[in-house]
C-alpha cells in the first residue's frame, strides 16, 4: 500500500514540475477569403491546389511568462484563380516556471506551437468548410524539425 502512495506521489510531483504551463489561449487574427464564390464552388471545378505556410514566433510578456503565436497561411488555387485563401493567428501565454533561460527559446517554439496546432487547424477546416469547400485538415507539422531549420545547424560539442 505504500508503495502505491508513493507513486501516487511521484505523478504528482512530476506533473507539478513539468516546464510549461498553458495560462490562456485566444485567436489573434483571423482571415478567410472567398474572392471567386459561387463560381469556385460550381460542380466540375478542378481540385484546389493548397499551399500551406507555417510561422512561430514568442515574445516576453512578463517574468517567465511568454507569449507564443502560431501562424497559418493557406492559400488553394484552382487552375490560374484564388479559391479560398484562410490566415490565422493562434497565440498562448505560457509560463515556464523554474526552466533554465537557456532552455526557454527551444521549448517555446517547439512545445508552444505543438500546442496550439490541434485549435489553428480545427479553426482553418472550420473555415474552409463553412465556406463551402470541403474541411482543410493540416497535417501534423514537426515543430522540432521546424525549429532547426529556423535556428540552422548547432555546433559540435566536440570541435
Amino acid at each position: 500500500m505504500s508503495d502505491q502512495q508513493t507513486n501516487g506521489q511521484d505523478q504528482q510531483e512530476a506533473a507539478s514540475s513539468l516546464p510549461m504551463h498553458v495560462l490562456a489561449q485566444y485567436v489573434k487574427d483571423l482571415s478567410f477569403e472567398n474572392p471567386n464564390a459561387p463560381q469556385s464552388l460550381l460542380p466540375g471545378q478542378p481540385q484546389p491546389q493548397v499551399n500551406i505556410g507555417v510561422d512561430v514566433q514568442a515574445q516576453p510578456m512578463g517574468e517567465d511568462v511568454y507569449e507564443v503565436v502560431l501562424k497559418l497561411h493557406c492559400e488553394a488555387k484552382q487552375g490560374d484563380g484564388v479559391a479560398f485563401l484562410v490566415e490565422v493567428a493562434y497565440g498562448g501565454l505560457f509560463q515556464l516556471p523554474g526552466l533554465p533561460q537557456e532552455h526557454h527559446r527551444a521549448v517555446l517554439l517547439i512545445e508552444g506551437p505543438r500546442m496550439l496546432f490541434p485549435f489553428a487547424r480545427a479553426i482553418v477546416a472550420a473555415c474552409t468548410q463553412d465556406g463551402g469547400f470541403p474541411p482543410l485538415m493540416i497535417n501534423p507539422i514537426d515543430f522540432v524539425d521546424l525549429y532547426r531549420r529556423q535556428t540552422g545547424p548547432q555546433p559540435s560539442a566536440e570541435a
